[in-house]
């Protein structure tokens, strides 16, 4: 039996991943500082959510490729909070940004080209492309006080078969999002390249100090495709409910909305349960945003305060996002800093997980509620003489 070579189908454990499984077989206490997952961190969770769910119209099938018009106008009425005025009209939806990204590898390449994506950034785009015969090329972001592109390095990636950039806004884990010319910029990069900017604006509703970041969907330049869901923008990732938000030139917009209709109407993947309810769910998120938000907030100010400008350790500017980044001595290898403190009952993830250029990171969720943060911390200090 011969299987495809999309994806490398056997890929072996890391040293880090034995050590957390024996230590969770033994019933040893794991203090797990990389949760990011809303509904395990001790958030409130209102019960219209769940009435919502038990609306009569979701026994009926009535499918429509694209989302629902009700489901849709709801996506449109939430994106103009923030950014240029959405049409119903411009929305797709689709069961979690991880379609939503297979639809639109679909949509834009053939079998062997090529998306650009940033990195460090999440490392979910190998899988994705290679799912459809799809090679990923990295452009580098660069730390020096703040997260910038680096233009050169996206110059050399953008090849003969490029057909997309991945903007991640803001990145997960760096927290970083281009500003608004930055934008313009790789708008007009873009544009003059025939390229599609692909941005996923997941946590955009989080923003660690005071400015908001700018959504992708104020450039018109180039074609432009917006991605959301409920697993951020509700707390809510077992709904598995995303959009697409298609922006650029007009005629762009409706050749690749009719064309994302025929892959949609393919596949039909959104539950009408769950489409009957996102306006309620879109509303009852507010209040869980603002309790992610609050934390979030509260953890990044308490990390940043812990280690001062002599500290071993370092907290990297994050803007927004559920994420920080600590720098720590090289003395040890991210891996070995990740086996230590799991010794002592504490588990980060290390920055190579991430595809970080240079050593040694560790990452750790601001989702994690402050009493177990502090006390994971604690020990990453004292492992640091700090």
């Amino acid at each position: 039996m011969r299987f495809s070579s999309r994806l490398p189908w056997s890929v072996p454990e890391n040293r880090l991943w034995q050590a957390l499984a024996r230590r969770r077989a033994e019933g040893r206490r794991v203090l797990d500082l990389t949760q990011s997952n809303p509904t395990r961190a001790g958030f409130v969770y209102g019960d219209r959510i769940c009435a919502a769910l038990a609306d009569p119209r979701a026994l009926v099938y009535d499918p429509h490729p694209a989302g629902s018009p009700a489901a849709r106008e709801a996506v449109a009425a939430w994106c103009t909070r923030r950014g240029p005025k959405v049409h119903p009209w411009e929305v797709v939806l689709a069961s979690g940004t991880s379609d939503a990204y297979a639809w639109l590898f679909k949509l834009l390449c053939d079998p062997g080209d090529e998306i650009l994506a940033p990195r460090p950034s999440y490392p979910l785009f190998e899988f994705l492309a290679g799912l459809e015969s799809v090679r990923v090329v990295p452009y580098a972001l660069v730390y020096d006080g703040r997260w910038w592109v680096d233009w050169d390095s996206l110059e050399r990636a953008a090849g003969p078969r490029a057909r997309a950039v991945v903007v991640v806004q803001p990145n997960n884990p760096t927290g970083s999002f281009l500003n608004r010319d930055e934008i313009r910029r790789l708008a007009a990069f873009c544009a003059a390249r025939g390229l599609a900017i692909v941005s996923d604006e997941v946590f955009a509703e989080y923003p660690l100090g005071g400015e908001v970041p700018p959504s992708l969907s104020i450039q018109a330049v180039a074609p432009c495709f917006v991605l959301g869901g409920l697993s951020k923008a509700a707390g809510l990732p077992q709904m598995k409910l995303s959009w697409i938000v298609v922006g650029g030139p007009e005629e762009f917009r409706r050749a690749a909305i009719e064309r994302l209709e025929l892959i949609a109407d393919t596949y039909l993947p959104v539950g009408t349960p769950v489409q009957c309810a996102l306006p309620v769910l879109l509303e009852e998120g507010e209040r869980v945003r603002d309790q992610i938000l609050l934390r979030t907030r509260e953890n990044y100010r308490w990390l940043v305060g812990r280690f001062g400008a002599e500290s071993p350790v370092s907290v990297l500017a994050a803007a927004a996002g559920w994420y920080a980044v600590l720098r720590v001595p090289r003395v040890r290898s991210e891996e070995d800093w990740c086996l230590e403190l799991l010794e002592r009952g504490v588990l980060m993830q290390p920055g190579y997980f991430y595809d970080f250029a240079e050593e040694a990171y560790l990452v750790l969720s601001l989702l994690t509620p402050p009493g177990e943060l502090a006390e994971g911390v604690e020990v990453l200090a004292m492992l640091a003489g700090c």
